[in-house]
């Protein structure tokens, strides 16, 4: 199983950026734990993050020959507004699954509706690292599902 983690704008500086709803984990540290679970539930991870939205789009693209067979994503404040990431992912036949830190839902009121989410299998948010955890168990799951 290959599974491809997406992290959007600004999501580079967890472990310095407001730890109240982000915790102080940096993203290296979330990418490592995600490769150790990824490991040790039979699935390969590889972590891309940036903050340009073509180069987001881009690595979308690749996604379609390189053998990507589910995505995790974080598009950071993308979430609310890409709708050339939403298009991007849309074009994917692999399973996507839309992953936030915080609470969206219990926060600023433009941060409640994610273009993402409709074309999402599904949404984790609010438990800090443990939403990246609970997503990656959640699409090993759903690709083991779908091999029978």
């Amino acid at each position: 199983m290959k599974i491809l983690v997406l992290n959007g704008i600004n999501l580079n500086m967890f472990g310095k950026r407001d730890p109240r709803q982000y915790g102080t984990a940096t993203l290296a540290q979330i990418d490592a734990s995600l490769v150790a679970l990824g490991t040790e539930l039979g699935a390969e991870v590889a972590c891309f993050q940036t903050n340009h939205e073509g180069e987001m789009v881009e690595r979308i693209h690749a996604a379609h020959t390189d053998g990507t067979e589910a995505v995790l994503i974080n598009p950071g404040a993308w979430t609310h507004y890409s709708y050339g990431i939403r298009d991007a992912l849309a074009i994917l036949s692999a399973p996507i699954f839309e992953v936030h830190m915080s609470n969206i839902h219990a926060r600023e009121a433009f941060r409640h509706h994610s273009v993402i989410s409709e074309i999402a299998r599904g949404q984790i948010a609010g438990f800090g690292v443990d939403s990246y955890l609970l997503a990656l168990r959640a699409a090993v799951s759903a690709l083991q599902a779908a091999r029978g």
